[in-house]
């Protein structure tokens, strides 16, 4: 609840309510900066209405973790008897973003009202008696049995969906959150296109805010806004990770958003025997981009991709000096490229770029959705993981069509077509569609 004051200040214009400020001494000051209603923007805010969820769910960067940690602590600080359930992808980020990190709990609570944190118990107790306990989403069993009056569900699209296990948490909490007169929780999420999300947004019972990157931009460094748009902003993917817009699949593509979040790697490419860069290199100088991924092997017989090194509008001299720099950074074994335009000149371009690449050219005998899907079955046996995200790639994968056709962003798939030549190298081998010629 807002004192009087904090009220007053909040309905002050702008001017008015710095020269206020001015006025003030720094304990009153300081006293101000847990009123949170009073520094807010709507989308913060719970909505008003007989709501069982709250679901937030919006770009990076909109404060979607303060507005849960905000939420769970006027739960707390305002019911001693509350018990409230803090539920992450794992137990590690629920101590690290929700508990302790930069808007988590002990950094907003004021003082003389901070929790007590005992890690081996996974337990937060208020001064008042109220208590929080940390879940971890990969462990449904973990959330069956305990009764909760409350929860906070953090990153909920990026909770394990392997087995069902993000559906299967969610329904273990909900069977829970029986205790005290109006159980509800909040989950805060980025969207992704997974099954649950899907499912709650279809639900009467769920009050949905939504919101961008943008709404925030007065506490963001004008850095953070300067990469993500570098990052994503010209990217079908920007939709979602910045304007909050979850992404619908394209009826019959190879690949499918969700298909590409379940196989997110939990860690990068670690104890790989084996790397390759695909290459498919543009038509005509400064025309499309050059396609440059790098993917990886491990010991178990799974494919990583590792990065995405295209570039674009490059002369045959800087798109050559990329292909060596990603096969020198990442200590590349095999290069792969498409020789059907110009094979001498790409041979002789890479050569002159490094004459010690290992290159191996090859010859497309299909076309590149042809060629994609062999690897697109890959995806779909679990044999294929990105160590991160790759919005630009994954927007030109979901544009490859079964039916033969590209729907996707550009002219042509230059990043997936170099995709499928680094995974056919590395998974395909003598099976793979390419033809190799010596050089």
């Amino acid at each position: 609840m807002r004192s009087d004051r904090g009220a007053f200040l909040a309905a002050l214009p702008p001017a008015e309510r710095r020269a206020a400020l001015e006025r003030m001494s720094d304990r009153q000051r300081r006293a101000l900066r847990h009123h949170w209603h009073l520094w807010a923007h709507p989308g913060q805010l719970a909505p008003a209405g007989d709501w069982q969820a709250w679901l937030i769910l919006a770009g990076r960067g909109f404060g979607k973790t303060r507005a849960g940690a905000e939420w769970v602590r006027t739960i707390a600080e305002g019911d001693p008897t509350a018990r409230i359930a803090l539920v992450a992808a794992s137990l590690g980020e629920a101590r690290s973003v929700m508990v302790e990190g930069e808007s988590g709990l002990l950094a907003i609570a004021p003082h003389g009202k901070r929790p007590r944190f005992q890690p081996s118990r996974q337990l937060l107790t208020w001064p008042n008696g109220a208590q929080a306990t940390l879940y971890s989403a990969a462990e449904p069993e973990s959330l069956r049995g305990p009764q909760h009056s409350h929860g906070w569900c953090d990153e909920l699209a990026k909770w394990h969906n392997a087995a069902d296990r993000a559906t299967a948490s969610w329904d273990n909490l909900l069977l829970g959150l029986r205790l005290g007169q109006h159980p509800q929780l909040v989950a805060t999420t980025t969207p992704r296109s997974v099954p649950l999300l899907r499912r709650l947004l279809d639900h009467d019972a769920v009050a949905v805010t939504r919101g961008s990157t943008y709404d925030n931009k007065a506490h963001l460094p004008p850095g953070f806004i300067r990469s993500v748009k570098r990052e994503y902003g010209q990217s079908q993917l920007g939709r979602q990770e910045l304007d909050g817009e979850l992404l619908t699949e394209t009826e019959g593509a190879l690949w499918s958003r969700e298909l590409l979040e379940s196989c997110r790697a939990q860690q990068a490419g670690e104890g790989l025997t084996r790397i390759v860069i695909g290459v498919d290199p543009p038509v005509s100088a400064h025309g499309d981009a050059c396609g440059i991924v790098v993917a990886g092997l491990r010991a178990d017989g799974v494919a990583v991709v590792l990065a995405d090194c295209t570039v674009e509008r490059a002369s045959p001299e800087r798109w050559a000096r990329a292909v060596a720099k990603a096969a020198e950074s990442w200590q590349a074994d095999r290069v792969v490229a498409e020789a059907n335009q110009g094979g001498a000149m790409v041979a002789s371009v890479l050569r002159a770029a490094d004459h010690a690449l290992p290159l191996r050219l090859v010859h497309a005998s299909h076309g590149k959705v042809a060629r994609a899907e062999p690897v697109a079955a890959l995806y779909e046996t679990g044999r294929v993981r990105h160590a991160g995200m790759f919005a630009r790639l994954e927007d030109q994968l979901c544009g490859l069509m079964s039916g033969g056709e590209y729907h996707g962003p550009g002219r042509s798939p230059d990043r997936a077509d170099a995709l499928v030549w680094a995974l056919s190298e590395l998974m395909l081998g003598k099976r793979s569609n390419p033809r190799v010629l010596q050089v």
